[in-house]
């Protein structure tokens, strides 16, 4: 059996956004010029379980790669969501350019148990954008 600590999801999503800010940051660190970034990061943060809720985990995976080259930064917050999802799932399928089919190919009970997974888990990446782009206001 495995355990599973509740704080792993918090862990994640709290470790994913930090991530994704310092590197970003780095990459420009002048703050004025990295805000548009940041808010990408901040949003899509904020849109994950929406999107999940409403859209399904499979559109999301699809979404990944719809996203527009000028908006890299809300693609690279997807993709360390799924990076995430599939270490908390405990699978290795899930996070690659090329794992959509495995996604459709899951099984019914499967697909609904990830989703459930993934729906919390976007609820903790929503909770901790808040925390983590606490200087970043406003939507888009």
């Amino acid at each position: 059996m495995v355990s599973f600590d509740s704080r792993s999801l918090s862990k994640s999503a709290f470790e994913s956004l930090t991530h994704l800010r310092k590197d970003y940051q780095k990459l420009i660190p002048d703050f004025e010029k990295a805000k548009k970034g940041l808010k990408d990061q901040k949003n899509q943060a904020q849109e994950l379980y929406v999107y999940i809720s409403t859209w399904g985990l499979l559109r999301l995976k699809a979404e990944e790669k719809a996203i527009s080259k000028d908006q890299e930064q809300r693609r690279l917050v997807v993709k360390s969501f799924f990076k995430h999802l599939q270490k908390l799932a405990d699978r290795n399928d899930l996070a690659g350019d090329d794992d959509l089919k495995n996604i459709v190919g899951l099984p019914a009970n499967d697909y609904l148990g990830l989703t459930g997974l993934a729906i919390e888990l976007a609820n903790e990446f929503g909770f901790w954008a808040n925390a983590i782009y606490h200087d970043i206001q406003g939507a888009q």
